[in-house]
């Protein structure tokens, strides 16, 4: 997995209780240090499994496709018929933000979604003035516009919840959705059709 790569963002902290975003390309290599996680292994194995349990072997397993996100776990399953053919981390929702428990099914997909209401205030030259911001109560600051949160590989599946690639901290703190790692976000993506069963758990 070394040749492909994807871009990271962090938040670094700044004066007065504000934070810079920085945006990064790496390799996945680099990408599975920064959060943590063994990396797949090698190219041409027919499954891709790391050591901590994340993998994926559903490619050419026939059954009907479901989705089950353990919130306890930070984790979210994918299955092909009764055959669980995928394991990946997350991060969903805050206590302040709690991603919902239930029965769904995925009912869009944007694999170039930017979030309308989450992301940063920026000026003209796209510095970033404040960031994660909510743009329905936050006020915009002189010269700023919104720059919306990138959600790639989006899959909503209630109100303005959905799946999508982003950060993982270790830890539940997204403003209701789940995010995913690049890989596996976008695998997810391309084996769930619209309609797809999204069970939410404890």
């Amino acid at each position: 997995m070394g040749g492909t790569g994807c871009t990271t963002v962090t938040y670094r902290p700044a004066p007065g209780g504000a934070y810079y975003v920085v945006e990064e390309r790496v390799t996945m290599d680099e990408y599975w240090g920064l959060v943590k996680l063994p990396k797949f292994g090698g190219r041409g194995s027919k499954a891709q499994h790391r050591d901590d349990n994340t993998f994926w072997h559903g490619d050419g397993v026939s059954g009907s496709p479901k989705i089950v996100i353990v919130l306890g776990e930070q984790r979210a399953y994918f299955y092909k018929g009764n055959q669980k053919v995928g394991s990946s981390p997350v991060c969903t929702g805050s206590p302040q933000f709690p991603t919902p428990k239930g029965s769904f099914r995925v009912i869009e997909k944007d694999a170039d979604h930017y979030s309308s209401v989450y992301g940063d205030w920026v000026d003209q030259h796209g510095n970033v003035l404040q960031t994660q911001i909510d743009n329905r109560k936050d006020p915009r600051p002189a010269g700023g516009r919104f720059d919306g949160a990138k959600m790639f590989y989006f899959m909503r599946v209630t109100g303005g919840v959905g799946m999508h690639e982003g950060y993982l901290p270790g830890y539940a703190d997204s403003h209701g959705c789940i995010r995913l790692p690049s890989e596996m976000a976008r695998t997810y993506y391309h084996h769930a059709p619209v309609g797809t069963p999204v069970k939410i758990v404890e």
